[in-house]
């Protein structure tokens, strides 16, 4: 049966969900004309409804209980911009069940239950999108889906972090330590109280997980992904990689190979000519080398009321005009293979080493003897800071795998001639 119009049930008002709703309204005219029908917001979620939102909202609007959502026949698509997993799965995967489309923002949820929530719309007839999951109004699910689907991927790398990006910027352009830029994004409001999620690096994996599963076709869990985030990161870190003509950056990197995949988030030191160099404070991009296409880039603002609120109106204009039609499973699961995916020791890249150590003769052999034997081979060494009795060496190897460095790394930590491994950070070219 055809449809004149096109509702939609809200869960949830805060950042997100103001953002919809502002879009909503204020382009109705310009998206009835894109998507063929009025698309109105029926029903909002809301724990309070008597809390100023700075909206003017109909009287009626707002509810309390997800059943007058979920349960409501003339409603048609399903907008999640609660966050966090409960109860945003069971209000998720009970609209799909009605078969409803679902829209959400929730990188939480679809890197944990992506499956399971792939499988309720396919046997409901109803479609799941997602696009605001990964980078906020970064356009980079569809691209990876459909624009590129004719390409094999062979690497997805980005910056995919505002909070710990605008850190490590204002480290290298201010000279700020870790703390000081810490509370400078916690005071301008790119950063939680408790920011563990952001400089941990736990925020990226989760988008890396969803990334690396649509680019190469296959389930990524997330604790596939190797995790490691920007605490240990200090001035003298970024001093010495400028000298070295990089810059720091936590990057997300997912590539694929014939001896399988590989998906890690951490911090590297990237050339100051890579394309990924100059992209600074609270912007995120992503660059995609396939085999046709070569090389793109996709650039913006990762996260934000309007602009991640701009990819879930997207998303929602795509389900509508799927539900005109009266079709469904348009976005149906592409994670159709089990591809292997590789520890992080049999993984391969340069490293850049922060050793201090005694100022003696002999010191630098003993360790470049360790290296030798372990199949670690050293591109440059700069010694900076002798006193007299410490030197602090800083090290940049050719490409390595992961695990014979840290075989060289633990009989380094043991030598008597060095008082400690300072930093390591992988290099990526």
């Amino acid at each position: 049966m055809s449809k004149s119009k096109i509702n939609v049930g809200l869960l949830g008002m805060g950042t997100v969900g103001r953002g919809v709703y502002r879009i909503l309204k204020d382009n109705r005219a310009g998206i009835e004309q894109k998507v063929g029908a009025p698309v109105d917001i029926k029903k909002i979620l809301v724990r309070d409804p008597d809390k100023d939102r700075g909206l003017e909202l109909e009287q009626g609007l707002l509810t309390t209980e997800a059943g007058d959502i979920i349960n409501n026949p003339d409603i048609d698509i399903v907008v999640e911009v609660l966050g966090g997993i409960n109860p945003a799965l069971e209000y998720s995967l009970r609209a799909l069940k009605q078969g409803k489309s679902l829209v959400t923002a929730n990188k939480d949820m679809i890197a944990a239950h992506g499956k399971e929530l792939f499988q309720a719309a396919g046997e409901n007839g109803c479609d799941l999108f997602f696009e605001a999951s990964v980078a906020g109004g970064i356009p980079i699910i569809r691209p990876l889906k459909e624009c590129l689907a004719a390409n094999r991927i062979r690497q997805v790398i980005g910056i995919v972090n505002g909070t710990t990006n605008y850190m490590l910027t204002r480290m290298s352009k201010e000279g700020l330590t870790f703390d000081e830029a810490l509370a400078q994004a916690q005071a301008l409001g790119y950063a939680e109280a408790d920011p563990t999620a952001d400089v941990a690096g736990h925020d990226a994996a989760r988008k890396m997980a969803i990334i690396a599963s649509i680019a190469f076709n296959t389930r990524v869990s997330l604790e596939q992904v190797f995790l490691e985030g920007i605490t240990r990161i200090t001035t003298e870190d970024i001093k010495y990689a400028a000298e070295l003509n990089y810059v720091v950056k936590l990057l997300g990197i997912a590539k694929e190979s014939d001896d399988g995949i590989e998906v890690r988030v951490h911090p590297a030191l990237l050339p100051e000519d890579h394309p990924l160099a100059p992209v600074d404070d609270v912007y995120n991009a992503i660059h995609v080398s396939g085999d046709a296409v070569g090389d793109v880039m996709f650039f913006g603002r990762g996260a934000g009321e309007l602009p991640t609120a701009s990819a879930v109106v997207g998303d929602v204009m795509s389900a509508a005009r799927y539900k005109l039609r009266d079709v469904s499973g348009m976005s149906s699961c592409t994670c159709y293979g089990e591809k292997y995916v590789k520890p992080m020791g049999l993984t391969s890249t340069k490293y850049y080493i922060r050793l201090n150590v005694a100022d003696r003769p002999g010191v630098l052999a003993s360790i470049a003897f360790v290296f030798g034997n372990n199949d670690v081979s050293l591109a440059s060494v700069i010694q900076k800071h002798t006193t007299g009795q410490a030197a602090e060496i800083v090290l940049v190897t050719h490409r390595v795998l992961e695990k014979n460095l840290q075989d060289a790394l633990r009989i380094i930590k043991e030598l008597s001639t060095v008082n400690e491994v300072s930093n390591v950070i992988r290099v990526e070219d």
